[in-house]
């Protein structure tokens, strides 16, 4: 007869005890253990035999060209490396109302309309809300077939008997075996769910995607292990104040992690940004102090955004650094550079910078255009409208070069900025793109007198 045992398990990382914890030994969370019972089975050795495959040289293997799949969304096939690769799980992470359903649904109404079938389980939505959320996004298609469902047997069984040509969950955590006792959701649920479905999917080479909830701060919901399962793990980000929306990978079995989608919310549903440089720069002040343009690369993908700030003198003892879009160590860091190095007194001031349109910036290219930004604000003179900037500070005061220095200098040329300030190790072989001044820079010091 089967074992029925209660363990505890973290709601965090899923870390399994005994007895009741207050604090996790593995993730030092607090009042995250559940009590949940597990049902032992003992099984024979021919149920753990999953395929019958046998070894080959890897250089036997055939590789179809058709192997990549569209779906639609040039956006989406960008971050996830060219399209969708037969048998892949894809997760999908992001804030509540952030647009993950909405993505989903508008690709896959267009991967439907190219003549695949596509099977769309939801257990959040009933079918007559999701058809009309399909309305108004324009994803109505005959080969569209949506199933509102939450349990995992059922779901197995229409997948083998419907053969679609991809699989959305929405979401994982709705999702329940009959053979756990514990509730959807649960650590141990959302591990047995997904292990399964990323197996049947594997098996028939069909392409799946989870949507998976995610924790106030941010992480996806669940076990960790879960990432791990995965083949791609994406996040839909952006903020509640502005339209755009950034889709990134963290990580990508199949692609690079380094590229991003941007797309603007609109009633219609996601729209492709396929220039963001031009939208992030629209609303552009001119003629304000504390305003840089800076050159940030993402991937393959150079964009243009604008970094503000705003110096003033501190009421308290302890001067604030308030950051949003850029590092908080970094900017520290750049701020005790001026100081030191270029004479900027701004201890006894507070900072604050924010990086236009909710995109965030990580790149050490930025940190030239952080320094001009706050220079600027401090000086209270503005930068030359027309001009771009870019280039790592380093702690001695010195600039030092970046990679990928021609894409960015063309972006820039692109969208009719006369002149750009970059490391001056960056100008050997340097093509000029048009009328473009180049303004080759080595130390912060140097820098500042080209600023304006």
């Amino acid at each position: 007869m089967a074992k029925v045992k209660t363990i505890y398990s973290c709601q965090s990382c899923g870390h399994t005890s005994y007895r009741w914890l207050g604090k996790c030994p593995d993730c030092n969370g607090w009042n995250t253990f559940l009590e949940e019972k597990v049902v032992e089975e003992k099984r024979s050795g021919a149920a753990l035999t999953s395929s019958q495959s046998t070894p080959l040289p890897i250089s036997k293997l055939n590789m179809a060209e058709e192997d990549r799949v569209s779906t639609g969304l040039p956006e989406l096939d960008r971050v996830l490396g060219g399209g969708l690769v037969p048998g892949s799980a894809v997760l999908i992470g992001g804030d509540p109302g952030i647009g993950k359903s909405t993505l989903l649904l508008q690709a896959m109404g267009r991967f439907a309309a190219s003549g695949h079938r596509v099977l769309y389980v939801s257990g959040e939505e009933s079918m007559r809300q999701i058809r009309l959320r399909g309305e108004r996004l324009g994803a109505l298609s005959e080969d569209l077939l949506v199933y509102s469902e939450t349990s995992l047997e059922k779901i197995l069984s229409t997948i083998k008997e419907c053969s679609p040509g991809v699989v959305v969950i929405d979401s994982v955590q709705t999702v329940a075996t009959d053979e756990l006792e514990s509730s959807p959701g649960s650590v141990s649920q959302v591990r047995e769910v997904s292990a399964r479905l990323i197996s049947c999917v594997k098996n028939l080479e069909i392409p799946l995607f989870l949507v998976g909830h995610v924790t106030k701060d941010g992480a996806i919901a669940g076990p960790k292990v879960l990432e791990h399962m995965v083949d791609t793990v994406l996040y839909f980000e952006g903020e509640r104040g502005h339209p755009f929306r950034i889709l990134r990978a963290v990580k990508n079995r199949f692609g690079s992690v380094m590229e991003i989608g941007v797309f603007e919310m609109k009633e219609s549903g996601l729209e492709e940004v396929l220039n963001p440089s031009e939208i992030f720069l629209a609303e552009r002040p001119v003629g304000a102090s504390g305003s840089a343009v800076v050159s940030s690369l993402e991937g393959t993908r150079t964009i243009l955004v604008e970094v503000q700030s705003l110096v003033c003198p501190t009421l308290f003892g302890v001067p604030r650094r308030t950051v949003s879009g850029v590092d908080y160590n970094r900017v520290v860091l750049l701020a005790a550079v001026l100081e030191k190095k270029a004479g900027i007194a701004l201890a006894n001031h507070d900072i604050f910078i924010k990086v236009a349109g909710g995109l965030r910036l990580d790149e050490p290219a930025i940190d030239l255009g952080v320094v001009a930004s706050i220079t600027s604000n401090f000086l209270d003179r503005p930068i030359e409208p027309n001009t771009v900037i870019f280039g790592e500070v380093g702690l001695a005061g010195e600039v030092r070069g970046v990679n990928q220095v021609e894409p960015r200098v063309k972006e820039a040329a692109k969208l009719g900025f006369k002149r750009c300030v970059l490391p001056k190790d960056n100008l050997k072989g340097l093509k000029r793109y048009g009328d473009m001044k180049l303004d080759g820079v080595t130390t912060v010091k140097e820098a500042i007198e080209k600023f304006f």
